[in-house]
């Protein structure tokens, strides 16, 4: 029997390779799930109420007023 072809015969060579090679057979498997994740788990993590976290500021916040300096740390 011959190897069927990828191209040719898809679904083919997928029923192949789950018997002969699960190695190939599972990473085609695992690699054709990552656009179909990049698409549908965003909506579906919102529909459960997983929300985005708040953004991280680049700078530190400047306060406004004069600055408070602690008292009870000197050393005299």
């Amino acid at each position: 029997m011959s190897v069927p072809q990828f191209w040719s015969q898809p679904l083919r060579y997928l029923r192949w390779a789950s018997h002969e090679k699960p190695a190939i057979f599972y990473s085609i498997i695992l690699g054709s799930m990552g656009p179909v994740a990049l698409v549908t788990l965003p909506p579906i993590r919102r529909y459960f109420g997983d929300v985005d976290p708040e953004q991280i500021p680049f700078s530190y916040p400047i306060p406004k007023g004069p600055r408070v300096i602690p008292k009870g740390y000197d050393d005299e």
